[in-house]
């Protein structure tokens, strides 16, 4: 917009750099009426500045909230990995020490299935009497290697994987998390969490929960492997 040959660049500029502009033209900034953000009629300059404070104090207020609800949610989620961690320290049985880290799993998470194989490495010998248990049943080559290639916690659909036909009703599982499980930087397990909610595990959820997740389950099944 050009006034006169003066644009409002310029208009702004001058006022910005003359701040005594309006204590010369009190009675130009007394005049000045806005359009109020709340309706049509028009309100002075000063109301219109209040009005923009206000809005701006409940955008403060609403990250407030957020900030103490996520706050609220973190150490909700720090509890309960608390009371699965002293669960699964708890567990001194070798042969049920599985069973009960899925289980309080399941139960401190609401996570509706999981389950975990373990299998030998060049490096990692599986301990004996321990054969018949869910978790060193044996897996196909195919379901070791893709393992060994996550970098990352895999979340998103389930697509047919080997590793979902270890949960008790595979059928019902639309998505899933996939954690690989690690000791001296070699992949010898996996744990796998599912859900019939699609949306329960995204490819584009973070996974920091997750890799804490994964490393104190490898470092509780250590316990299985020499």
């Amino acid at each position: 917009m050009t006034l006169q040959g003066i644009t409002e660049d310029e208009i702004v500029n001058y006022l910005v750099h003359t701040p005594g502009f309006f204590e010369r033209n009190a009675q130009v900034l007394a005049s000045i009426q806005l359009t109020s953000p709340h309706g049509q009629r028009a309100v002075s300059l000063q109301e219109r500045q209040m009005e923009m404070l206000r809005d701006k104090i409940r955008g403060l207020e609403r990250r407030i909230m957020d900030m103490i609800r996520n706050g609220q949610e973190n150490e909700a989620i720090a509890e309960r990995l608390h009371r699965w961690v002293r669960a699964v320290l708890l567990a001194h049985d070798d042969t049920t020490l599985a069973d009960v880290m899925l289980d309080r799993l399941r139960h401190e998470f609401l996570i509706p299935q999981a389950a975990v194989r373990i299998w030998a490495t060049p490096n990692l010998t599986l301990r004996e009497g321990l054969a018949e248990l869910s978790v060193t049943q044996a897996i196909s080559d195919d379901a070791r290697s893709f393992a060994s290639s996550l970098n990352m916690p895999y979340c998103g659909l389930n697509s047919g994987f080997e590793a979902s036909k270890w949960l008790e009703d595979s059928a019902s599982i639309t998505s899933l998390a996939l954690i690989p499980l690690h000791h001296h930087g070699e992949c010898f397990g996996l744990l796998v969490l599912g859900s019939p909610d699609p949306t329960r595990y995204s490819a584009d959820m973070g996974v920091d929960f997750l890799l804490q997740v994964g490393d104190i389950a490898s470092a509780a099944l250590t316990r299985l492997v020499d």
